[in-house]
Order: C-alpha cells, then sequence, then structure tokens
C-alpha cells in the first residue's frame, strides 16, 4: 500500500470531537456530509484546503475521546489516505483500521504542515519529498495490512468468512 499528497500537520491530543465536531453528529447517518467538516473544529478551513490523497499529520494522542467508529470513517470518505501521528487513543487506532483507514505511528517531528510525503506501509517508510528525509516506521502486522487492503474489517470477514489469515 502507498500513497502519495500533502501532509496537514496538527498538534497533541486531537480529540474525536475536532475530527467530527459534536453539532454535526445529526449527520451520522449521511456520512459523506459529516465527512464535508472533518477536522474544522482544530482548523476551520481544513475542509476547505486539503485534497483528496492527503495526509493528517498530528502529535500525541490522536483520537482521544469517544469510542465512536464515525471519526476514522468520515476522515476515510472524506478522502484522506492515512492519519500519521506519534500515537494514538488505542480505541481510535484500532476503529480506523476496522473501517479501512491506514494509521501510522511515526515521527511526526520531520515533516511540516503543506510537505509532500509518500508512505509505503509494505516498506515500513515515509519519504519527506519536501526535505528529502526517510523515515522509518514499524510496519503494520500483516493482518492489519490484509484489513486495509479489504477495504475494512466487515469487508475481509464477509470475504474470508472468518478471522483466519
Amino acid at each position: 500500500m502507498k500513497f502519495k499528497g500533502v501532509a496537514w500537520k496538527f498538534g497533541d491530543n486531537i480529540t474525536t470531537d475536532h475530527i467530527t465536531p459534536g453539532r454535526y453528529y445529526h449527520l451520522r447517518s449521511r456520512m459523506e456530509e459529516l465527512a464535508k467538516h472533518i477536522m474544522e473544529d482544530a482548523d476551520k478551513d481544513f475542509p476547505k484546503k486539503f485534497e483528496k490523497g492527503d495526509f493528517i499529520v498530528a502529535g500525541k494522542n490522536f483520537g482521544m475521546g469517544s469510542s465512536r467508529e464515525h471519526a476514522p470513517l468520515a476522515i476515510k470518505i472524506a478522502g484522506i489516505s492515512a492519519v500519521l501521528a506519534k500515537s494514538f487513543a488505542r480505541i481510535f487506532f484500532r476503529n480506523a483500521i476496522n473501517v479501512g483507514l491506514p494509521v501510522v505511528i511515526a515521527n511526526t517531528d520531520l515533516i511540516n504542515d503543506g510537505d509532500e510525503i509518500e508512505l509505503d506501509l509494505s516498506k515500513g517508510k515515509i519519504k519527506n519529498l519536501t526535505n528529502d528525509v526517510v523515515i522509518e516506521i514499524k510496519p503494520l502486522p500483516e493482518t492489519m495490512i490484509k484489513i486495509l487492503n479489504e477495504g475494512g474489517l466487515v469487508n475481509f470477514v464477509n470475504k474470508y468468512k472468518n478471522l483466519e489469515i
């Protein structure tokens, strides 16, 4: 799995309410509409700035807060390639994999807002094309890669009829 896009940088402790503001939760049955508002409580202009294929890059504890899977699903539906952060709230990380959104733990200090980056999940590398820096990452377990390749856990189970790899 290889992705290329622009990095949009955020800080530490981005909550699920920053990702999908609570005032829009009446849209959760219309995820395409909810996805139009991702990250707007962290950066009000973000929904107008990013392009499909771009990355959300953050500091520590990305996705803290509620356990609803709407936040990672909205990010995926909006067209973000992956979320890169120093660390994730555990439930957000698992929900992201379950809905088919790649999430990567990385040293995000080496990525600036607006940098063009390339993520290769198979090789465990992030290449910052703007400053020619390569960031080694711990590759995701094979099982998680297979789930992501199928577009999420539901698709994986529907295809394979079980959780055996």
